[in-house]
């Protein structure tokens, strides 16, 4: 026998037939002008205990709000986010891995780069492709720079496709106290062994991997990558890659010419190349005794930064006093000294400004009780002239 389900609820259709709308009153008049849009805002303001509800999902910002928000944060200024997905790229033998060491370690120590503005932070370098060579870049820049205490390495094979290894290597950086800083992976086709980079699947999952590690983390996740046969159109792979980027750096070499430029920046300017050359260091004797050398990343200035380049002074006191520091720079070295501040070029040496206001001042010609003051005013016309720059309490050559 078929029952009627409707047939046997009459209470409710009673019920229904009792009870007012909502939003009208006992002849079920509309009490407001637009009944069902009131009711739907009700719902959205109020909920059934008369407290207010959350805040609509969905905000409106003006102008004001957007101009009060805060600014782009920078790891190096105008070149490196401080958050996101980032590749550095280049052909074979342009020195895209001396490159990208110098970078990492200008980072780890909040040192300026190419004149850049850096903002230290913790960095782990994740070398997949040629773990001798590694070894002796790094031997090499602590030979000419000093170490580096804010840079950890990693040369453990890995599959950033994985979820075992992404788990693994995200524990280990977190156990290291590593997160929120960069986490550089050279090269990206190492850490996706089997990959067709061409394909949009197997790039979207690496892609999807770098941003699931970034998520856990934080900080931003720095791929070192090849380009084509053909330099000129960048990346080489799906161009899936280069759209998911937050930044891009190439790296280019026309015979002994080399230089860098952002590629692509969401936040800031591009197109600039910055030419640097690579300095053999002499690292020893192997066993066969044969020398056995690495090189390091030195800047070179571009003809308009030469251009620029304030010229020292030709007469007075301040070239007394550029003289004389030029030859305490000299005796200096290269190493910045243990409680230099932050923010000293690498390789650049550099001075206590007391200590070299005490040093420079008897070369002044003038009655000694001034010699102090003449000194540092002099320095100071000097900073002012673009010749030295000066941080808490020290001064270096420009």
């Amino acid at each position: 026998m078929t029952v009627d389900v409707l047939a046997q609820s009459p209470p409710m259709a009673a019920a229904q037939k009792e009870t007012p709308h909502e939003g009208r009153g006992a002849q079920g008049k509309t009490l407001y002008g637009h009944g069902s849009t009131q009711k739907n805002q009700s719902r959205m303001t109020a909920d059934p205990f008369g407290e207010m509800a959350p805040s609509p999902k969905f905000k409106l910002l003006t102008d004001d709000d957007l101009e009060a928000m805060p600014p782009v944060p920078w790891l190096v200024r105008g070149v490196l986010p401080a958050t996101g997905i980032a590749a550095i790229f280049g052909p074979s033998g342009s020195g895209k891995s001396f490159l990208t060491l110098d970078l990492l370690a200008a980072v780890a120590g909040g040192d300026e780069w190419f004149g850049c503005r850096v903002k230290d932070a913790p960095v782990l370098y994740v070398g997949l492709e040629g773990e001798a060579g590694i070894a002796q870049r790094v031997k090499a820049r602590r030979i000419k720079h000093g170490p580096c205490r804010g840079l950890r390495y990693m040369l453990t094979p890995m599959d950033i496709r994985s979820p075992m290894d992404r788990a693994a290597l995200i524990e280990a950086v977190r156990a290291a106290g590593w997160a929120d800083g960069v986490l550089c992976i050279d090269t990206l086709n190492r850490a996706a062994p089997g990959m067709d980079e061409n394909s949009s699947q197997d790039m979207g999952e690496v892609i999807g991997a770098a941003k699931a590690i970034q998520a856990e983390l934080g900080g931003l996740v720095l791929l070192v990558h090849h380009t084509g046969k053909d330099s000129n159109k960048g990346l080489r792979g799906h161009s899936s890659l280069i759209a998911a980027l937050d930044c891009a750096i190439e790296v280019s070499r026309e015979e002994d010419r080399r230089s860098w430029r952002v590629f692509k920046s969401k936040d800031g300017a591009d197109g600039k190349a910055h030419p640097f050359t690579l300095r053999v260091v002499d690292l020893g004797i192997d066993e066969d005794g044969e020398p056995v050398t690495s090189c390091v990343v030195q800047a070179e200035q571009g003809p308009s930064e030469s251009v620029r380049r304030a010229l020292p002074p030709k007469s007075g006191n301040q070239r007394v006093v550029w003289d004389a520091l030029g030859e305490l720079f000299k005796s200096a070295g290269t190493l910045a000294p243990q409680d230099a501040p932050k923010g000293v070029p690498n390789g650049r040496p550099c001075l206590r400004l007391e200590d070299a206001i005490k040093a420079v001042r008897g070369r002044l010609v003038c009655d000694p009780k001034r010699q102090t003051e003449r000194t540092q005013s002099a320095i100071t016309g000097l900073i002012s002239r673009g010749n030295l720059a000066h941080r808490e309490g020290w001064i270096w050559c420009v």
